[in-house]
Protein backbone atom coordinates (compact mmCIF):
# COMPACT_ATOMS: atom_id res chain seq x y z
CA UNK A 1 0.00 0.00 0.00
CA UNK A 2 1.20 3.60 -1.19
CA UNK A 3 2.96 5.57 2.26
CA UNK A 4 0.20 8.37 3.16
CA UNK A 5 2.52 10.15 5.59
CA UNK A 6 2.82 13.54 4.52
CA UNK A 7 5.86 15.43 3.42
CA UNK A 8 6.41 18.75 3.45
CA UNK A 9 8.95 19.78 0.57
CA UNK A 10 8.62 23.27 1.25
CA UNK A 11 10.33 22.38 4.96
CA UNK A 12 12.94 20.05 2.65
CA UNK A 13 13.96 22.49 0.32
CA UNK A 14 14.20 25.57 2.93
CA UNK A 15 16.26 23.90 5.57
CA UNK A 16 18.69 22.52 2.48
CA UNK A 17 18.83 26.36 2.08
CA UNK A 18 20.09 27.20 5.07
CA UNK A 19 22.18 23.96 5.50
CA UNK A 20 23.82 24.26 2.07
CA UNK A 21 24.67 28.42 2.80
CA UNK A 22 26.57 26.93 5.78
CA UNK A 23 30.15 26.27 4.97
CA UNK A 24 31.33 22.96 6.13
CA UNK A 25 34.59 21.68 4.99
CA UNK A 26 35.57 18.45 7.10
CA UNK A 27 37.77 19.75 10.13
CA UNK A 28 35.58 23.06 10.25
CA UNK A 29 31.68 21.99 10.97
CA UNK A 30 30.54 23.26 13.86
CA UNK A 31 27.94 25.71 12.77
CA UNK A 32 26.46 23.05 10.48
CA UNK A 33 26.51 20.87 13.50
CA UNK A 34 24.84 23.33 15.18
CA UNK A 35 22.39 23.79 12.66
CA UNK A 36 21.31 20.11 13.02
CA UNK A 37 21.24 20.89 16.93
CA UNK A 38 18.39 23.49 16.47
CA UNK A 39 16.48 21.43 13.93
CA UNK A 40 16.82 18.57 15.84
CA UNK A 41 15.72 20.63 19.43
CA UNK A 42 12.67 21.99 17.16
CA UNK A 43 11.60 18.62 15.90
CA UNK A 44 11.37 17.71 19.95
CA UNK A 45 14.40 15.76 20.47
CA UNK A 46 17.34 16.28 22.21
CA UNK A 47 20.84 16.29 20.39
CA UNK A 48 24.50 15.23 22.37
CA UNK A 49 27.68 16.39 20.33
CA UNK A 50 30.03 13.65 20.13
CA UNK A 51 33.55 14.30 21.44
CA UNK A 52 34.82 14.69 17.72
CA UNK A 53 32.52 16.93 16.96
CA UNK A 54 29.22 15.00 15.42
CA UNK A 55 25.86 14.83 16.58
CA UNK A 56 23.89 12.18 17.67
CA UNK A 57 20.25 12.30 19.14
CA UNK A 58 18.21 9.41 20.33
CA UNK A 59 14.12 8.44 19.43
CA UNK A 60 12.41 6.38 21.67
CA UNK A 61 10.35 3.89 20.01
CA UNK A 62 7.58 1.15 20.98
CA UNK A 63 9.74 -1.17 21.57
CA UNK A 64 13.45 -1.13 22.69
CA UNK A 65 14.46 -4.31 20.92
CA UNK A 66 17.10 -4.10 18.09
CA UNK A 67 17.42 -0.28 17.80
CA UNK A 68 17.97 1.36 14.88
CA UNK A 69 20.03 3.83 13.47
CA UNK A 70 20.28 6.50 10.55
CA UNK A 71 23.65 8.13 9.86
CA UNK A 72 24.13 11.35 7.49
CA UNK A 73 26.97 13.19 7.04
CA UNK A 74 27.41 17.59 7.02
CA UNK A 75 30.93 18.07 6.24
CA UNK A 76 32.35 18.36 2.60
CA UNK A 77 34.59 18.82 0.21
CA UNK A 78 37.25 21.77 0.67
CA UNK A 79 40.88 22.53 1.37
CA UNK A 80 43.24 24.03 3.49
CA UNK A 81 46.10 26.66 3.27
CA UNK A 82 49.34 24.76 1.85
CA UNK A 83 51.68 27.46 1.20
CA UNK A 84 51.72 31.05 0.62
CA UNK A 85 53.36 31.82 -2.76
CA UNK A 86 55.62 34.93 -3.26
CA UNK A 87 53.13 36.29 -5.29
CA UNK A 88 50.61 36.44 -2.38
CA UNK A 89 48.67 33.58 -3.81
CA UNK A 90 47.68 30.28 -2.62
CA UNK A 91 48.81 26.62 -2.75
CA UNK A 92 46.31 24.07 -1.63
CA UNK A 93 46.05 21.01 0.12
CA UNK A 94 42.66 19.17 -0.74
CA UNK A 95 40.28 17.96 1.76
CA UNK A 96 38.44 14.93 0.77
CA UNK A 97 38.48 13.13 -3.22
CA UNK A 98 37.96 15.06 -6.06
CA UNK A 99 39.81 16.06 -9.19
CA UNK A 100 41.70 19.35 -9.35
CA UNK A 101 39.87 20.38 -12.36
CA UNK A 102 36.61 20.35 -10.48
CA UNK A 103 37.28 23.39 -8.68
CA UNK A 104 38.76 25.17 -11.49
CA UNK A 105 37.26 28.86 -11.46
CA UNK A 106 35.19 28.39 -8.08
CA UNK A 107 34.64 30.99 -6.08
CA UNK A 108 35.60 30.39 -2.12
CA UNK A 109 36.65 31.73 1.43
CA UNK A 110 39.42 31.21 3.23
CA UNK A 111 38.74 31.35 7.06
CA UNK A 112 41.55 32.81 9.13
CA UNK A 113 42.45 32.05 12.53
CA UNK A 114 41.52 35.94 13.35
CA UNK A 115 37.59 34.73 12.65
CA UNK A 116 37.77 36.73 9.18
CA UNK A 117 36.72 35.17 5.83
CA UNK A 118 38.63 36.68 2.80
CA UNK A 119 36.84 36.04 -0.30
CA UNK A 120 38.91 34.55 -3.38
CA UNK A 121 38.88 32.22 -6.41
CA UNK A 122 40.60 29.03 -7.66
CA UNK A 123 42.21 28.88 -11.05
CA UNK A 124 45.11 27.65 -12.77
CA UNK A 125 48.39 29.47 -12.31
CA UNK A 126 48.54 30.08 -16.30
CA UNK A 127 44.63 31.31 -16.21
CA UNK A 128 45.23 34.39 -18.61
CA UNK A 129 44.59 33.36 -22.13
CA UNK A 130 46.03 36.25 -23.71
CA UNK A 131 49.78 35.59 -21.82
CA UNK A 132 49.73 31.75 -22.38
CA UNK A 133 47.42 31.13 -25.34
CA UNK A 134 47.29 27.28 -25.69
CA UNK A 135 49.39 26.60 -22.26
CA UNK A 136 46.20 27.85 -20.54
CA UNK A 137 43.91 24.55 -21.39
CA UNK A 138 46.90 22.25 -22.02
CA UNK A 139 48.48 22.63 -18.57
CA UNK A 140 47.81 19.64 -16.37
CA UNK A 141 45.67 20.54 -12.96
CA UNK A 142 47.63 19.82 -10.03
CA UNK A 143 48.53 21.04 -6.40
CA UNK A 144 51.09 22.01 -8.16
CA UNK A 145 49.28 24.30 -10.69
CA UNK A 146 46.26 25.79 -9.30
CA UNK A 147 46.34 28.29 -7.34
CA UNK A 148 43.82 30.59 -4.77
CA UNK A 149 43.62 34.42 -5.83
CA UNK A 150 42.55 36.26 -2.81
CA UNK A 151 39.93 39.31 -3.79
CA UNK A 152 42.43 41.49 -1.44
CA UNK A 153 45.43 43.64 -2.33
CA UNK A 154 47.87 40.43 -1.75
CA UNK A 155 50.44 40.42 -4.61
CA UNK A 156 53.34 39.64 -2.24
CA UNK A 157 53.60 36.93 0.79
CA UNK A 158 54.05 39.51 2.84
CA UNK A 159 50.47 40.80 2.47
CA UNK A 160 48.54 38.37 2.41
CA UNK A 161 50.17 37.44 5.72
CA UNK A 162 49.16 41.27 7.06
CA UNK A 163 45.86 40.47 5.54
CA UNK A 164 45.72 37.43 8.61
CA UNK A 165 46.12 34.27 5.79
CA UNK A 166 48.06 31.45 7.38
CA UNK A 167 49.41 27.81 6.30
CA UNK A 168 46.55 25.51 8.16
CA UNK A 169 43.51 28.03 7.19
CA UNK A 170 40.64 26.18 5.89
CA UNK A 171 39.01 27.16 2.57
CA UNK A 172 34.96 26.57 1.53
CA UNK A 173 33.92 26.57 -1.56
CA UNK A 174 30.90 28.47 -2.50
CA UNK A 175 27.58 26.04 -3.11
CA UNK A 176 26.31 28.41 -5.81
CA UNK A 177 23.45 27.16 -5.00
CA UNK A 178 19.67 27.33 -7.79
CA UNK A 179 16.63 26.65 -6.71
CA UNK A 180 14.36 26.04 -9.63
CA UNK A 181 10.50 25.78 -10.23
CA UNK A 182 10.69 23.05 -12.19
CA UNK A 183 12.32 20.82 -9.05
CA UNK A 184 15.79 21.00 -9.75
CA UNK A 185 18.17 22.21 -7.36
CA UNK A 186 21.48 22.72 -8.30
CA UNK A 187 24.71 23.15 -5.49
CA UNK A 188 27.92 22.10 -4.36
CA UNK A 189 27.49 19.81 -1.45
CA UNK A 190 24.68 18.08 -1.55
CA UNK A 191 26.56 15.43 -1.00
CA UNK A 192 25.75 14.53 1.92
CA UNK A 193 23.72 17.97 2.91
CA UNK A 194 20.99 16.39 1.21
CA UNK A 195 21.00 13.20 3.20
CA UNK A 196 20.59 15.19 5.89
CA UNK A 197 17.85 16.70 5.54
CA UNK A 198 16.00 13.84 4.77
CA UNK A 199 16.25 12.39 7.80
CA UNK A 200 15.20 15.63 9.16
CA UNK A 201 12.13 15.69 7.01
CA UNK A 202 10.91 12.16 7.72
CA UNK A 203 11.64 13.34 11.87
CA UNK A 204 8.97 16.66 11.01
CA UNK A 205 6.71 14.11 8.95
CA UNK A 206 6.82 12.08 12.14
CA UNK A 207 6.57 13.92 14.63
CA UNK A 208 3.70 15.83 13.25
CA UNK A 209 1.48 12.87 12.62
CA UNK A 210 2.46 11.81 16.35
CA UNK A 211 4.28 8.90 14.88
CA UNK A 212 6.62 6.74 17.33
CA UNK A 213 9.64 4.36 15.37
CA UNK A 214 8.66 0.87 15.72
CA UNK A 215 11.85 0.62 18.00
CA UNK A 216 14.13 2.85 19.60
CA UNK A 217 16.10 4.81 16.88
CA UNK A 218 19.56 6.80 17.04
CA UNK A 219 19.95 10.01 14.62
CA UNK A 220 23.41 10.15 13.78
CA UNK A 221 25.13 13.30 11.88
CA UNK A 222 28.82 12.91 10.94
CA UNK A 223 31.43 15.55 10.43
CA UNK A 224 34.83 13.64 9.04
CA UNK A 225 32.60 11.18 5.80
CA UNK A 226 34.92 13.08 3.41
CA UNK A 227 37.85 11.59 4.70
CA UNK A 228 36.65 7.83 5.69
CA UNK A 229 36.13 8.00 9.28
CA UNK A 230 32.70 10.00 10.10
CA UNK A 231 30.72 7.34 11.74
CA UNK A 232 33.19 4.85 12.75
CA UNK A 233 32.07 5.97 16.41
CA UNK A 234 29.35 7.51 18.18
CA UNK A 235 26.78 4.95 18.46
CA UNK A 236 25.23 2.85 21.40
CA UNK A 237 26.47 -0.49 22.05
CA UNK A 238 22.48 -1.94 22.00
CA UNK A 239 23.01 -1.11 18.02
CA UNK A 240 21.03 -3.78 15.65
CA UNK A 241 21.18 -2.05 12.42
CA UNK A 242 22.60 0.91 10.27
CA UNK A 243 21.04 3.10 7.45
CA UNK A 244 23.32 5.26 5.98
CA UNK A 245 21.59 7.87 4.21
CA UNK A 246 24.10 9.39 1.45
CA UNK A 247 23.68 10.45 -2.17
CA UNK A 248 23.11 8.09 -4.90
CA UNK A 249 25.66 8.28 -8.36
CA UNK A 250 24.00 9.70 -11.64
CA UNK A 251 25.83 9.20 -14.44
CA UNK A 252 27.15 6.25 -17.61
CA UNK A 253 26.21 2.57 -16.86
CA UNK A 254 23.85 3.33 -13.43
CA UNK A 255 20.57 2.39 -12.42
CA UNK A 256 20.52 6.08 -10.36
CA UNK A 257 18.43 9.17 -11.25
CA UNK A 258 17.82 12.18 -9.88
CA UNK A 259 14.05 11.07 -9.59
CA UNK A 260 14.05 8.29 -7.18
CA UNK A 261 15.68 7.50 -4.33
CA UNK A 262 18.67 4.37 -4.61
CA UNK A 263 18.67 1.54 -2.45
CA UNK A 264 22.66 0.32 -2.87
CA UNK A 265 23.63 -3.34 -2.57
CA UNK A 266 27.56 -2.94 -3.53
CA UNK A 267 30.34 -0.35 -3.58
CA UNK A 268 33.59 0.11 -4.23
CA UNK A 269 34.13 -1.81 -0.34
CA UNK A 270 31.58 -4.69 -1.38
CA UNK A 271 28.14 -5.38 -0.67
CA UNK A 272 25.90 -3.88 1.95
CA UNK A 273 23.81 -6.26 4.39
CA UNK A 274 21.17 -8.59 2.21
CA UNK A 275 18.74 -9.29 4.48
CA UNK A 276 18.39 -5.24 5.50
CA UNK A 277 19.04 -3.87 1.86
CA UNK A 278 16.47 -6.53 0.88
CA UNK A 279 13.91 -5.22 3.46
CA UNK A 280 14.53 -1.87 2.13
CA UNK A 281 13.71 -2.53 -1.37
CA UNK A 282 10.39 -4.72 0.07
CA UNK A 283 9.32 -1.35 1.45
CA UNK A 284 9.88 0.56 -0.97
CA UNK A 285 7.98 -1.81 -3.52
CA UNK A 286 5.09 -2.56 -1.05
CA UNK A 287 4.61 1.79 -0.48
CA UNK A 288 5.07 2.82 -4.29
CA UNK A 289 8.04 4.78 -2.94
CA UNK A 290 9.77 5.73 -6.28
CA UNK A 291 13.16 3.67 -6.12
CA UNK A 292 16.21 2.11 -7.96
CA UNK A 293 18.38 -0.58 -6.66
CA UNK A 294 22.01 0.36 -7.80
CA UNK A 295 25.98 -0.60 -7.74
CA UNK A 296 28.44 2.19 -7.02
CA UNK A 297 32.04 2.10 -8.38
CA UNK A 298 34.45 4.16 -6.75
CA UNK A 299 32.25 4.65 -3.53
CA UNK A 300 32.66 4.33 0.26
CA UNK A 301 29.81 4.87 3.08
CA UNK A 302 29.97 6.21 6.75
CA UNK A 303 27.96 3.13 7.53
CA UNK A 304 31.38 0.83 6.30
CA UNK A 305 33.04 3.42 8.57
CA UNK A 306 31.50 2.33 11.59
CA UNK A 307 31.92 -1.45 10.15
CA UNK A 308 35.67 -1.16 10.05
CA UNK A 309 35.24 0.41 13.22
CA UNK A 310 34.10 -3.02 14.40
CA UNK A 311 30.54 -2.47 14.70
CA UNK A 312 28.29 -5.27 14.80
CA UNK A 313 25.67 -4.66 13.00
CA UNK A 314 23.69 -5.09 9.33
CA UNK A 315 24.00 -2.03 7.33
CA UNK A 316 22.77 -0.55 4.09
CA UNK A 317 22.63 2.27 1.80
CA UNK A 318 20.14 4.77 0.38
CA UNK A 319 20.16 8.14 -0.89
CA UNK A 320 18.55 10.61 -3.30
CA UNK A 321 20.33 10.54 -6.60
CA UNK A 322 22.71 13.16 -7.36
CA UNK A 323 24.17 14.14 -10.91
CA UNK A 324 28.07 15.03 -10.92
CA UNK A 325 28.82 14.20 -7.81
CA UNK A 326 32.18 15.59 -5.97
CA UNK A 327 31.32 17.98 -9.00
CA UNK A 328 28.75 20.92 -9.62
CA UNK A 329 25.77 18.51 -8.26
CA UNK A 330 22.02 18.52 -9.21
CA UNK A 331 19.37 16.90 -7.85
CA UNK A 332 15.61 16.80 -7.92
CA UNK A 333 12.96 17.24 -5.16
CA UNK A 334 11.52 13.97 -6.04
CA UNK A 335 14.42 12.30 -5.17
CA UNK A 336 14.50 14.32 -2.21
CA UNK A 337 10.50 13.14 -1.45
CA UNK A 338 11.32 9.48 -2.33
CA UNK A 339 14.42 9.45 0.37
CA UNK A 340 12.18 10.70 2.78
CA UNK A 341 9.24 8.48 2.58
CA UNK A 342 11.93 5.50 2.38
CA UNK A 343 12.93 6.81 5.47
CA UNK A 344 9.94 7.01 7.70
CA UNK A 345 8.51 3.35 5.76
CA UNK A 346 12.16 2.53 7.45
CA UNK A 347 11.54 3.67 10.85
CA UNK A 348 7.75 2.72 11.43
CA UNK A 349 8.53 -0.93 10.05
Amino acid sequence: MPNTLEISERYILDTLENLLKIPSPTGRTDEAIEFIADQISGLGLEGQRTRKGGLTADWPGESSDERRALTAHVDTLGAVVKEIKSNGRLKLSQVGGYAWNTIEGESCHVFTAGGERVPGSILIHKASGHIYGEETGKEERSADTMELRLDIRAQTKDETLAAGVRVGDFVAFDPRLALFKNGFVRSRHLDDKAGAVCILAALKAMQDEGLKPARDATLHFSNYEEVGHGAASGFPPDLHELVAVDMAVVGDGQESDEFHTTICTKDSAGPYHFELTRKLIKLAKEQSIPHKVDVYPHYGSDGEAYWRAGGDVSVTLIGPGVDASHNYERTHIEALNATTRLIAAYLRS
